[in-house]
């Protein structure tokens, strides 16, 4: 069937199967790593700046998808003519909507870094395990993983980004 495709529409599902086997190849890292986790006793976590290194990347991926469906929504709605009128599109706007789940996920991660008791290993599992869903826009679906997906496709800078964040959540994995 790939051989009816032209060759840059052979070229883009490449570039997707090529993703979505990375994609699978850091998660099943994680489920390894997640099973190992478990059957160590839990307790305090000894490894805050691993969370801070995650939480960094993510920053990172974040800006790249701003960034990137910025240039998408100024194709095809319009210019943004100021920083609070994109202020109020990320906001408020539904076409900005599906990148919340990210910034709610870096803001679980600051609140964690910034509590007065320690981080525990299960914390820091729980806000991975966020983080792994995010990872996994094929196998998610909706609205984000079809956003998501798409801003893999189109973006070099969401790819780097991504593949930072899916770095951080294997060592972190591996140092747990």
């Amino acid at each position: 069937m790939i051989g009816l495709l032209n060759r840059a529409d052979r070229g883009r599902c490449l570039s997707a199967v090529l993703i979505v086997q990375s994609v699978q190849k850091v998660v099943l890292l994680l489920v390894n790593e997640k099973d190992k986790i478990k059957k160590s006793s839990t307790g305090r976590c000894g490894h805050p700046a691993t969370l801070q290194e995650l939480r960094d990347a993510l920053l990172d991926l974040h800006k790249a998808l701003i960034d990137s469906e910025r240039a998408v929504y100024e194709t095809n709605v319009g210019p943004i003519n100021s920083p609070h009128h994109f202020l109020q599109l990320l906001s408020g706007d539904p076409w900005f909507a599906w990148l919340r789940p990210v910034s709610q996920l870096i803001v679980a991660m600051d609140e964690a870094l910034d509590a007065k008791e320690p981080l525990t290993r299960d914390g820091v599992d729980v806000l991975m395990n966020e983080s792994v869903f995010l990872l996994v826009p094929a196998e998610r679906g909706g609205e984000f993983g079809d956003r998501y997906m798409a801003a893999l496709q189109r973006d070099p800078h969401v790819v780097l980004a991504h593949a930072q964040v899916a770095k951080r959540i294997g060592s972190g994995r591996q140092q747990a």
